[in-house]
């Protein structure tokens, strides 16, 4: 018997999800627990197991298609069943196969998960059959090839009154874009005759085999789809930086002492195998200027008109990836010593440089690092996070000349910019915090008498 496997909700409250690639084909077996495929949410790349074991029947979506939750994504012949009877011509064989579809229309999804409310139709599959229609042609209705679109793509030709089954799409993937809706709208505009009855349209000359979309040039130009982590980071940006009231505080501080125990750290046989460097010390520094000002860990609850003090700290540290910038986070960061911090921060790196960060690593973050010291930066304004009150920012460190001790030494210095939500925090507030961070990479003996 062909089971179905849905696309399932794999973050907090998603409701869509792009297939990026394929790990089996039809004729493939597969077993429970396997991994079938990758989805690009808007909040990571996630690999998918199938609860069961069995023969793969069909990819329904090809990669690169966007599929809501709760659509089946792979027919599976499982192991061990019969296939179902063919049913006769006027009966729903899809009735026979799954019972538990309720006669509302609306998709059974698995235990836990949510659908996204759709109109989407499940595309017909090879191996299905269909009741006879009134004329008696119900095989034509099988073998129709569906043409290829997102599902904003769909919407885009559904308002503008396009037909996708006459767009040429512009893509080698045959897959129909924005662009190419926009273009069968402006070739088909000469055709149109706004006193024909809409009972009997126009008909419409076929575009060209060559004819490609005319709103740009695609010699000189490139357009990339905004979808996945790059989307959500867009749209969490323009969130944040419109809702909460952002203050940016900068500080220049010598670190060379810093730098020194960096390269201590290394010989150190407590911190033998883990990752040590200058940002280690510096998240140090942060969660115990945090500790000295614990209301700076805490967030704008709008709806409640309350603050909500966190006696925790989940820290954010901002990763640069193929996919996007992603903030992934160690909980109960302010609870490690140097060689646990040293080894979460190691692993959360690794991970996300690999495109294996889960949602969950992404959520529940208190405040944030964002290094843009490796790009040889020397600092910025950093927009915060949604639900948190700060986020600071590393510079490059860069040897300059400096007066120590009374004298123009070159000495090891970088600046630090702290942005901070002026709803709960202050200037006074925000001061503190960037000056004890300054204060202990300036002076890292101040780990032990602070921490």
């Amino acid at each position: 018997m062909a089971r179905e496997f849905k696309m399932p909700d794999v973050g907090e409250g998603l409701t869509e999800a792009e297939i990026l690639k394929w790990y089996v084909q039809p004729g493939d077996t597969v077993t429970d627990g396997q991994v079938v495929c990758e989805v690009e949410t808007a909040k990571a790349a996630v690999e998918l197991p199938i609860p069961y074991d069995g023969v793969v029947r069909e990819l329904i979506f090809p990669e690169g298609t966007t599929v809501d939750v709760g659509q089946a994504i792979i027919s599976v012949d499982v192991a061990g069943e019969e296939p179902a009877a063919p049913a006769p011509a006027a009966a729903e064989p899809v009735a026979a196969e799954e019972p538990e579809e309720a006669p509302t229309g609306r998709q059974p999804v698995l235990v836990g998960y949510g659908v996204a409310e759709s109109s989407t139709k499940r595309r017909a599959r090879k191996g299905d059959t269909a009741a006879p229609a009134a004329n008696g042609t119900a095989a034509q209705v099988v073998v129709e090839q569906r043409p290829l679109a997102k599902p904003p793509v769909r919407k885009l030709a559904k308002d503008l009154g396009v037909d996708l089954a006459t767009v040429i799409p512009s893509n080698p993937d045959g897959i129909i874009t924005r662009e190419d809706v926009h273009a069968a709208v402006e070739l088909a505009a000469p055709a149109a005759a706004p006193e024909v009855p809409a009972q009997a349209p126009a008909p419409v000359p076929a575009a060209p085999a060559s004819a490609a979309p005319v709103s740009y040039d695609t010699v000189r130009e490139t357009r990339i789809p905004v979808k996945g982590v790059r989307k959500a980071t867009a749209a969490a940006m323009v969130g944040s930086a419109f809702t909460a009231p952002h203050v940016t505080e900068f500080v220049t501080v010598d670190v060379t002492r810093t730098m020194k125990l960096v390269e201590e750290l290394k010989g150190d046989k407590d911190m033998q195998g883990l990752r040590v460097n200058p940002l280690l010390l510096i998240a140090k520094a942060l969660l115990v200027a945090i500790k000295r000002n614990p209301a700076v860990n805490a967030s704008w609850d709008e709806a409640a008109q309350e603050i909500v003090q966190k006696h925790y700290v989940n820290l954010g540290i901002a990763a640069a990836t193929p996919r996007g910038l992603i903030v992934p986070n160690i909980k109960d960061a302010h609870a490690m010593a140097l060689p646990e911090l040293a080894a979460s921060l190691g692993e959360l790196v690794a991970t996300a440089r690999d495109g294996k960060t889960s949602p969950a690593a992404m959520q529940g973050g208190t405040v944030t690092i964002t290094n843009v010291g490796v790009f040889g930066v020397d600092t910025g304004t950093p927009i915060l996070n949604p639900g948190e009150s700060a986020i600071l920012a590393v510079g490059a460190i860069k040897l300059q000349p400096w007066v120590h001790k009374g004298k123009v030494k070159p000495r090891q210095v970088t600046t630090l910019a702290l942005s901070f939500d002026h709803r709960l925090v202050d200037g006074e507030l925000g001061s503190k915090v960037l000056a004890d961070v300054a204060a202990i990479l300036e002076q890292p003996k101040r780990l032990i008498t602070w921490g």
